[in-house]
């Protein structure tokens, strides 16, 4: 068997390369690097204005971002700072200012938070028919049924709270209950105990929900 020794003494030993072979291959990147430099400078010649104004317009966009953030990181700090200091003062009209200033959870919040103090319905009403989120506009609503639940007509009631009708809603129990209690008001006691009865049955109610059930059946 030929030895490792053997075989690399039968391979093929690398040819040095002379001295006018070097100086040719030098010569060659000089002029390989000389044609790309002029390449480079005639590109650079031709679309020197468009290179120019896509790196104005990453710059303006990147600078628009970061502005962005800041604006939008101030403007939600001044919001929380405006609201700290209207709940401490107990301030319904800048809570209502505010409201109106903001959007989303926070308008609603601070909407809300002004009718708790000065229980001016008509911001109920507001938030009920324009709140940015459901649920703030299904809590006013609850808020309402309770109000002006007696002046209301059975169905027009159960409608009016028709959008908590679902275990989606954080306010289905509660809400669940008020119906049976509007049936009850109006003698209609079958209808009344289907729901008592679902809500002492579902292991997922509320206690105290379920325990007013109970009382009520």
């Amino acid at each position: 068997m030929t030895s490792i020794l053997e075989r690399n003494k039968n391979l093929k030993q690398p040819v040095k390369k002379t001295r006018a072979e070097y100086a040719e291959d030098a010569l060659y990147r000089e002029v390989w690097e000389d044609v790309n430099n002029e390449k480079t400078q005639q590109f650079l010649k031709k679309y020197w204005r468009h290179i120019v104004g896509a790196a104005l317009a990453i710059m303006v966009i990147v600078c628009a971002i970061q502005i962005g953030k800041r604006m939008y990181w101030a403007s939600k700090i001044a919001t929380a700072q405006v609201y700290e200091t209207a709940i401490a003062n107990v301030d319904a009209n800048a809570l209502a200012n505010l409201a109106k200033d903001s959007r989303g959870a926070t308008s609603d919040l601070a909407l809300f938070q002004s009718y708790l103090i000065d229980r001016d319905i008509t911001k109920l009403e507001s938030l009920a028919e324009n709140g940015h989120t459901r649920d703030f506009k299904d809590l006013a609503k609850l808020h309402l049924a309770t109000i002006n639940g007696d002046k209301m007509e059975t169905v027009e009631f159960v409608k009016y709270l028709s959008s908590m009708d679902t275990k989606k809603s954080p306010f289905y129990y509660t809400a669940r209950l008020m119906v049976a209690q509007k049936y009850l008001s109006v003698g209609e006691v079958d209808k009344a105990d289907k729901i008592l009865n679902d809500i002492t049955s579902d292991k997922n109610a509320p206690v105290s929900i379920s325990a007013t059930a109970q009382t009520l059946k």
